[in-house]
C-alpha cells in the first residue's frame, strides 16, 4: 500500500544549544548547567566549566550557522526546530533586561532560514537553564522560577514572534523525575531532594509553560505552542493483570504532563499518586487559573519502548532507560542499549490523538551509532545503511499512523548533524546524517562530511514519503 503524508508535512532536524552551539563565553554568555555536566546530563556537575567538557565548543554552530543552514536546505528541509540558550538572552536568568547581542545571534540563524525557506521550530528551554538560576535559587524548586521564564518568554516572543509560528516551552517535561538537574536546574543532587520539592518544582513547570503559552497567545494569536514531551510506550512483560496494570502507572507517569498540559487541570489518578507518595504540592487558585491555558498541538521525542512488571525479581533496568523499565525480551537494542522498536511510534501517535485530539508533532527521533569516515568515490563518507534502515522503518509505521487518522504536522529527526550526547557527553554517540570531525578527545578540524544517510532522507523528503514504500 502505498504511504502517504499530508501535503505540507513538515520534514525536518532537531537540535539543541548546548549540544551544537558553542561559543559558550561569547557574546555575553554565561553557563548554563550544561557547561557543568562535563560527562553528561545523568552525573554530578562540577562547581565551574571544566575544558573537558566537549559542549563549551559543540560542533562550532555559533560561528558555522550558515554552512550548516545550507546543508539542510540541500537535504529539503522544511522545518528546523533549535533552541535558544536561556543564558545567551538573560545570562543569569534574574536580570531585567536581555542581552542584545544574543538576541541578535538568533535574528542572524532566522534570517538564514528564511533565506532558505526553512520554518523554525523553537524550544525556549531545552535543558539549559542558566547556572546561576540553578545555585542561587535551586532551580525549578522556587516559584520565583516561573517570573524569570515568563520574562525570558515574552522577550522571545516579542523578539521573533512574527516570524515564527511553532514554539515548544520545556523539552522533555517529564524527563524531571529522573534527571531533575539536567531537566529542572535543580542544584541539590538527585539522592538528596525530597519528593516534595521535586514535584514542587514540576508544579512550577508545569505553571511557567501555560503561562507561556498564554503570553505566546496575547501577543500573537497566530502562534502554535506545544508542550514537548517523552514518549516511551510501556508493554506489560506478560499478560498478568498485574503487570498490566504494572504498566499502566508507569505510562501514567508521562501521561500526566500531556493532560496537564492539554486538559488544564490535574488528572485524578496523579493527584492520588501524589497523596499515596505523602507529596503536598503547593498549588494555588491563580496557578489553576494559568494551567487553563492549553496548548495547541503536542509535540515529543521517541526512541524506544519499555515493559513493566510486578514481579519484582524480574523488575531489571534496561541499559540506557533513562526513564527505567525493564528490557523487551522481543526486541534488539543500539549499541547503547535503546531497544529498537519502529511499530511502538505508530502506538505512540495513535495513543496520543485519541487520548487529547490535538495535532501531534514528532520533534526527536533518531539512532545513536558508533560511525566510520571511508573514502568513496574520491569523497570521505559513511556508510549508515543502518541508520537508513532505522529511519525508513520508523517512517513508515509514521505513515501508517497517518493513514490512521492521526494529524501529525511533522517530523524532525534528532540530529540531523552529529552533536555532543545529551546522556554522555560524546561525539562518538553519533545521529547525524552530517558527519563532524570532532572526537571524544576533543580533537578534530570540525569539518562536516555527508554520509550516505544524507542522500536517503534528500530522497524521503523530495517524494513527500513516497519513496518509503
Amino acid at each position: 500500500m502505498a504511504i502517504r503524508f499530508p501535503d505540507g508535512f513538515l520534514w525536518g532536524g532537531a537540535v539543541a544549544a548546548n549540544q551544537y552551539e558553542g561559543g559558550y563565553l561569547d557574546d555575553g554568555k554565561l553557563p548554563s548547567i550544561q557547561d557543568v555536566l562535563p560527562v553528561g546530563g545523568l552525573s554530578a556537575p562540577t562547581d565551574e566549566p571544566t575544558e573537558d567538557n566537549l559542549k563549551l565548543i559543540g560542533i562550532d554552530f555559533y560561528h558555522r550557522y550558515a554552512e550548516d543552514i545550507a546543508l539542510f536546505a540541500e537535504m529539503g528541509f522544511k522545518v528546523f526546530r533549535f533552541s535558544i540558550a536561556w543564558s545567551r538572552i538573560f545570562p543569569l536568568g534574574d536580570e531585567e533586561t536581555p542581552n542584545e547581542e544574543g538576541l541578535a545571534f538568533y535574528d542572524r540563524v532566522l534570517d538564514e532560514l528564511e533565506k532558505h525557506g526553512i520554518e523554525p521550530l523553537i524550544t525556549i528551554s531545552h535543558y539549559e537553564t542558566p547556572l546561576h538560576l540553578a545555585k542561587t535559587y535551586d532551580g525549578w524548586t522556587d516559584r520565583r522560577m516561573i517570573g524569570f521564564f515568563e520574562r525570558y518568554a515574552r522577550v522571545l516572543f516579542e523578539r521573533y514572534g512574527h516570524r515564527v509560528k511553532y514554539w515548544l516551552t520545556f523539552n522533555e517535561i517529564n524527563s524531571i523525575t529522573h534527571a531533575p538537574l539536567m531537566s529542572g536546574g535543580i542544584w541539590t543532587p538527585k539522592d538528596q531532594l525530597s519528593k516534595n520539592d521535586l514535584y514542587q518544582a514540576i508544579h512550577h513547570e508545569l505553571v511557567a509553560s501555560a503561562s507561556a503559552t498564554k503570553i505566546a497567545h496575547e501577543i500573537n494569536p497566530d502562534i502554535k505552542v506545544g508542550c514537548m514531551i517523552i514518549a516511551m510506550p510501556v508493554y506489560p512483560l506478560s499478560p498478568d493483570p498485574a503487570d498490566v496494570w504494572a504498566a499502566r502507572l508507569t505510562e501514567q507517569e508521562n501521561y500526566a504532563f500531556g493532560d496537564i498540559h492539554c486538559r488544564g487541570e490535574y488528572p485524578g489518578y496523579y493527584l492520588r499518586a501524589l497523596r499515596d507518595a505523602g507529596v503536598e504540592v503547593q498549588i494555588t487558585d491563580e496557578d489553576r487559573e494559568t494551567l487553563k491555558h492549553t496548548v495547541d498541538f503536542v509535540s515529543f521525542s521517541y526512541y524506544m519502548s519499555i515493559c513493566n512488571t510486578a514481579d519484582p525479581a524480574k523488575q531489571i533496568k534496561g541499559e540506557g532507560n533513562i526513564l527505567g523499565g525493564v528490557s523487551n525480551p522481543t526486541l534488539e537494542a543500539s549499541e547503547w542499549g535503546w531497544q529498537i522498536d519502529p511499530l511502538g511510534l505508530r502506538i505512540v501517535l495513535n495513543d496520543y490523538w485519541e487520548r487529547w485530539g490535538k495535532p501531534l508533532f514528532i520533534v526527536e527521533n533518531g539512532l545513536g551509532a558508533k560511525d566510520q569516515l571511508v573514502v568513496l568515490d574520491g569523497e570521505l563518507t559513511v556508510e549508515d545503511d543502518y541508520r537508513i534502515n532505522y529511519l525508513r522503518d520508523h517512517l513508515k509505521a509514521v505513515g501508517e499512523a497517518v493513514d490512521d487518522g492521526v494529524e501529525l504536522w511533522g517530523y524532525t529527526w534528532w540530529g540531523p548533524i552529529d552533536v555532543v550526547s545529551a546522556s554522555t557527553a560524546q561525539m562518538s554517540k553519533r545521529y547525524g546524517f552530517i558527519y563532524v570531525d570532532r572526537n571524544d578527545d576533543g580533537t578534530g578540524t570540525l569539518a562536516r562530511y555527508k554520509k550516505k544517510s544524507f542522500g536517503a532522507y534528500r530522497e524521503i523528503i523530495e517524494s513527500n514519503g513516497a519513496s518509503l514504500a
